[in-house]
């Protein structure tokens, strides 16, 4: 990646924060330049992550596995901060910002005038999932961390209500002790290893002073529980199904990205800093993740049989989701990594259309629970389902607001569950197969194997149960109208879940090479290292 082509690395941290910076030079009144500003941004984003996902690709990345650095300031590391655009972040940026841009148009048909600066605020929040995922540098993830976590304080109050409000208080009071344990533990690291870059880091902790190590252990363990409560393990994970259900739909949506955040530097720091290369620190932690993953599991299942809201419902799913992908991490290989993250782009899409599904269903069975204050959806003129006029006639009509609810809930249902042929059952499917095709096969892969199935059939059971009672069973009242606006975002999370079934091959093709990056970060460690300043003499 050469020329202005090089500075699509920065892109995804820029441009949120210049569009959220123009809005704020606004007031609430230009609310529909202050829309289009946001989609246009959000839809290029889109754009820039799927360029980045094209570059390093094989296609585009010429065959090789080298990640993509852009110097900051143009100080070569580990002087200098550095953003790293490989395989995972790539994928990672590509999930976040479709999630962004399908959340963000839904709120247009009323959320986004719930408040003030949701627009900024949504922007906000994007720009420091990007920069999670980009950053090179642990003091630099602490910072976009501080940006999102800012941004999603705004954003879980929106609306207002006493529910939002109790449940955002708990949201911000965790989060503010995650970041002191995260800044305990970056202390702690910097005074073991004298450096910040995640790379230098990686360098260095093979050589680390056998006196030490306990001191980078305490380091790891302090910063992997900032990260485990933000990815929702068991037993941190008390504050997270309120919390989701209590959020505005859209932004609800979009916190299903927030836990993989967590999720995604465990899964690199992990790689980085204790691989097979890491000397006496090796597989630090393996252990802890994995029976935390399987105890997550086991708690959200279950929440799940035992959630009267649909929303507590979805929340409770968040924990498997996150409790699989600790748990398979923990047992680790090539192959198990790859279909887990398979699993984490599937489950995290079909969370995010279920939160979306979830409103226009619960208001269609009650209009009551309409929250005060917030109007009728934009766009009056274009409805999908009319009202239905009541008539005596033989047989049972289904109006084409509960057909499209309906067919969307169901989809969302079969992927969660597992059901075959969706990318669900894909994503579990491979994992199942990782599992049994591991050199030795013991008691804590059949108990992963165990609770993926448990969770498919208690989701199964749920889902099932809540369609029935909300959807198909006839009500007095006509169904509520369903505005094109909410449709199409929902459309499009689950077809490019659709599309993920149809091209499962190239995909996991592309996983499975992420996978092997990861498992052999001498590419990484060399690509941070070897890039020089722009205009220096190339070696």
């Amino acid at each position: 990646m050469t020329g202005w082509l090089h500075h699509l690395i920065i892109t995804p941290i820029l441009l949120p924060l210049l569009a959220s910076a123009l809005m704020l030079a606004f007031d609430e009144r230009r609310r529909v330049l202050k829309r289009w500003l946001s989609l246009i941004a959000s839809a290029l984003l889109i754009a820039n992550a799927a360029a980045l996902l094209w570059f390093t690709s094989d296609a585009g990345n010429a065959g090789t596995d080298s990640p993509h650095v852009y110097l900051l300031g143009n100080w070569a590391a580990p002087f200098g901060i550095v953003l790293v655009v490989d395989r995972l972040s790539a994928t990672m940026l590509l999930l976040a910002n479709v999630l962004g841009f399908t959340s963000l148009f839904y709120a247009l048909a009323r959320w986004d005038r719930s408040g003030p600066r949701f627009h900024a605020l949504f922007l906000l929040l994007l720009m420091g999932v990007n920069g999670a995922f980009l950053t090179g540098d642990i003091f630099n993830l602490f910072v976009f961390f501080e940006v999102l976590l800012a941004a999603s304080y705004g954003l879980i109050l929106h609306g207002a209500g006493t529910e939002r409000t109790s449940a955002s208080l708990h949201y911000i009071t965790i989060n503010i002790a995650a970041s002191l344990l995260f800044l305990i533990g970056v202390a702690l690291i910097y005074s073991v290893t004298g450096t910040l870059n995640m790379a230098d880091i990686a360098t260095r902790v093979a050589r680390t002073d056998p006196g030490d190590i306990a001191l980078l252990e305490a380091g790891a363990a302090i910063l992997g529980v900032a990260f485990l409560i933000k990815a929702g393990v068991w037993p941190l994970s008390f504050w997270l199904p309120r919390t989701y259900a209590a959020a505005a739909p859209p932004v609800a949506a979009l916190f299903a990205i927030m836990t993989k955040v967590g999720v995604y530097v465990i899964l690199r720091l992990s790689f980085l800093l204790f691989g097979e290369a890491s000397g006496d620190v090796a597989g630090f932690a393996n252990d802890g993740l994995l029976y935390g993953g399987l105890a997550t599991m086991t708690f959200g299942v279950i929440g799940i049989l035992s959630a009267r809201q649909l929303t507590r419902v979805v929340g409770h799913y968040v924990l498997v989701s996150s409790g699989t992908l600790l748990a398979g991490l923990g047992i680790g290989g090539q192959s198990l990594i790859a279909a887990l993250l398979f699993y984490l782009v599937s489950s995290t899409l079909a969370i995010s259309a279920l939160y979306l599904i979830i409103e226009p269903v619960e208001r269609n069975a009650d209009e009551d629970d309409m929250i005060e204050g917030i109007a009728e959806p934009v766009f009056d003129d274009e409805y999908v389902g009319a009202i239905e006029e009541e008539e005596d006639e033989t047989g049972v009509v289904i109006p084409g607001t509960i057909a499209i609810l309906g067919g969307g809930f169901i989809f969302c249902a079969l992927l969660l569950a597992g059901l075959p042929p969706l990318s669900g059952f894909i994503a579990k499917f491979a994992i199942i197969d990782a599992l049994l095709r591991a050199g030795a096969v013991g008691p804590m892969n059949w108990t992963l194997i165990g609770l993926l199935i448990v969770s498919g059939l208690a989701t199964m059971i749920v889902m099932t149960r809540a369609g029935i009672d909300l959807l198909w069973t006839p009500g007095e009242d006509a169904p509520s109208r369903l505005s094109l606006v909410e449709v199409a975002p929902i459309a499009l999370l689950l077809a490019v879940c659709l599309a993920l079934m149809l091209w499962a091959g190239p995909v996991m093709a592309y996983l499975e090479a992420t996978s092997a990056a990861l498992h052999d970060p001498a590419g990484y460690l060399s690509a941070v290292a070897g890039a020089p300043p722009a205009g220096s003499a190339q070696p």
